[in-house]
């Protein structure tokens, strides 16, 4: 229900988010701010906040909102429960160049002028760009309203823009750093399958199978097989671990060398190396033969190799 405040997930919750503002429907859509003594009382609301009713042309979008799909049909559906109900929680906004810009709360705004309402309740917060981040991705994450394209792509510009590195992003928003780590390994694969998991089409496990094949037009492949067949992720992992040592033995081959021929890989072994590559949040390659293998973990950055042997509990003296 549109009035529903989230259950407490992340390290920082929507009380926090929000204030915990609680209110009714009133005039013109719009709800009626609570009372001086139902703010006075509410707990995680930072001091001197209150709940303005301002134009809604007022308000504006952020280039830092994580959120890029607004499915027309559930925007529409939100703007006729506005048109009944009025907007029941307030927006959160920063004010920004003699204007209100959106921290959290953008499918409410838009909704909002699909009903054609013209006024909106806010709560100003003092936030520059990183909390302004920060916020916007808890908001989204709890509500689960983030793709995960749209994920990874808000942990990557918390990462970069304000030089966290991924434990810290996770700390940020009360996520995990292996969460944070296979998130963004998402946006290694080619923009056609980033597309197809962004409309939903391919499930993050499939993508996490994907990831196997290190040739983006291979990766392309894959997803065109899984969607032309509808194969399930064990079936992908099948599809995968052929053609890797499909080509491990055209490899073998071409320098003319007399090999043994090569054997389907165990799917055992694809999982554990999937699961590997989750947990160190990088490439892992598992070579296993009658007990005896190898497993190869690449990294790209002194950053990571610091990363990963942490993780192992080593230290570079």
């Amino acid at each position: 229900m549109l009035c529903a405040m989230a259950k407490p997930a992340l390290g920082r919750g929507l009380g926090a988010l929000l204030g915990g503002v609680v209110s009714i429907p009133g005039r013109n859509g719009v709800a009626s701010p609570p009372s001086a003594t139902a703010s006075a009382a509410t707990p995680n609301k930072p001091a001197g906040e209150a709940v303005q009713i301002v134009p809604l042309s007022r308000i504006r979008p952020s280039a830092l909102q994580p959120r890029k799909d607004f499915p027309a049909a559930a925007l529409q559906e939100l703007a006729d429960s506005i048109k009944e109900k009025g907007i029941v929680q307030p927006l959160l906004v920063r004010e920004h160049d003699g204007q209100f810009e959106l921290i959290a709360g953008e499918r409410r705004w838009r909704a909002a002028q699909l009903a054609g309402i013209t006024e909106a309740p806010i709560i100003v917060r003092q936030a520059d760009d990183r909390t302004a981040l920060e916020l916007a991705l808890i908001e989204n994450l709890q509500r689960e309203n983030l793709n995960p394209m749209e994920e990874a792509l808000g942990y990557r510009q918390l990462i970069d823009q304000f030089k966290l590195s991924q434990e810290e992003a996770g700390v940020k928003v009360g996520r995990s750093r292996v969460t944070v780590a296979n998130a963004l390994r998402l946006l290694n694969l080619p923009p056609e399958i980033q597309g197809w998991i962004r409309g939903g089409r391919l499930s993050v496990g499939h993508a996490k199978v994907i990831l196997g094949l290190l040739s983006p037009d291979q990766q392309t492949q894959a997803g065109h097989r899984v969607l032309k067949d509808g194969l399930t992720v064990r079936q992908t992992e099948e599809l995968v671990s052929h053609w890797l040592s499909r080509a491990t033995s055209s490899s073998g081959s071409a320098g003319k060398t007399i090999t043994p021929p090569q054997q389907t890989r165990d799917t055992h072994v694809v999982a554990l190396e999937n699961k590997l590559r989750e947990r160190l949040g990088t490439k892992v390659s598992l070579r296993y033969r009658q007990g005896k293998g190898s497993i190869e973990v690449r990294f790209f950055s002194d950053g990571e190799l610091e990363r990963i042997l942490q993780l192992l509990g080593v230290t570079a003296d």
